[in-house]
């Protein structure tokens, strides 16, 4: 094209009024320019950060400023963010709030706390992670069965709308029929009357994670950091079809063949079909039990003898470390 001879870089008029003036695309000329020189102190910084990161996948641009500065390469975070952003690298930082609560949908109580979990489809419980890719992110939900932590159904889409959450519930229950308690956090995606409204016509008792409380749903926790530490980290998916097959292929692997130590080393698939190996109970050491009053335990609406924390704090021994607030117990 003739008109684009016309443009001079360097030019006392600036290239954008060039362009405007000659009726070109600033792109076709910014494209024309050659490349700028690789500069290798860039190629090195970026040899060790990739290096670094094969390593501890959790450091961001911060920690690899004082890794570089540990191995005598004086270098600041901005650079370090431009290298890291070019090679797709972060650190595996928290990212999209996944969990917002709608105000105008209805909570229901947790149920959970102290019961035994004995048998398959007794507990089913759901949760959304997001996936990082080369561009954006892709979110992830799941479904559980509690007893022998096989994966059920599972979905992955580009927004947070409900309706991909209705999908992997609806296609849960046609293929293993329906538990009788479901729980799930309080995102807004499970509040909503779409999703409540199938648990609700399959007569399925609702159960949702108190707020602020990380082990009401800690068994998608864990298959969470699974997921992302046996699959998505090692192969960094790019795309959405990436994605679906590598976790089609994960979950198959997951299900069928990876041992799990709270299972006696058994496969959730064997011990969802024989009835026998698993279990769970999540117990709530707050209120501590004693001789007393029957106090309320939130959620549950069971009573249970109790003392104030402080008073079990004051009798502690110096030095002895108080009881933790929740605790898991997995029957192996």
């Amino acid at each position: 094209m003739v008109r684009r001879t016309w443009i001079t870089i360097g030019d006392a008029v600036t290239v954008v009024r060039q362009c405007i003036l000659a009726g070109v695309s600033r792109a076709t000329i910014y494209a024309q320019q050659k490349p700028r020189p690789i500069d290798e102190s860039d190629l090195l910084f970026s040899h060790l950060i990739d290096k670094e990161y094969t390593r501890h996948p959790f450091y961001g641009s911060r920690k690899m400023v004082v890794f570089l500065k540990a191995a005598s390469h004086a270098v600041n975070r901005k650079r370090v963010q431009r290298l890291m952003r070019k090679m797709g690298l972060a650190g595996m930082a928290p990212g999209p709030n996944t969990s917002r609560p709608h105000p105008g949908h209805k909570v229901y109580p947790y149920l959970l706390r102290g019961v035994s979990v004995v048998r398959p489809d007794q507990v089913w419980s759901t949760d959304i992670t997001y996936i990082r890719l080369a561009h954006g992110f892709a979110y992830l939900v799941a479904i559980i069965d509690w007893y022998s932590r096989r994966v059920l159904s599972w979905r992955i889409s580009n927004s947070m709308e409900a309706v991909f959450c209705v999908d992997c519930l609806e296609e849960a229950i046609r293929r293993h029929g329906k538990p009788e308690i479901f729980n799930s956090d309080q995102g807004s995606q499970f509040t909503s009357d779409a999703f409540t409204d199938v648990l609700k016509r399959e007569g399925i008792t609702i159960s949702m994670d108190g707020r602020g409380r990380a082990f009401d749903n800690i068994f998608v926790e864990r298959l969470w950091r699974n997921v992302k530490h046996e699959d998505v980290y090692l192969k960094g998916y790019a795309s959405m079809d990436e994605l679906m097959a590598g976790l089609a292929e994960y979950f198959i692997f997951y299900n069928g063949e990876r041992p799990h130590q709270s299972l006696g080393q058994k496969t959730p698939d064997v011990v969802y079909r024989t009835g026998t190996g698993g279990g769970a109970i999540i117990v709530d050491k707050y209120p501590c039990a004693v001789d007393g009053a029957p106090v309320e335990r939130s959620g549950t609406g069971a009573p249970s003898t109790a003392v104030p924390r402080s008073e079990v704090t004051a009798k502690a021994k110096p030095g002895q470390r108080r009881p933790a607030v929740n605790e898991i117990q997995c029957a192996a």
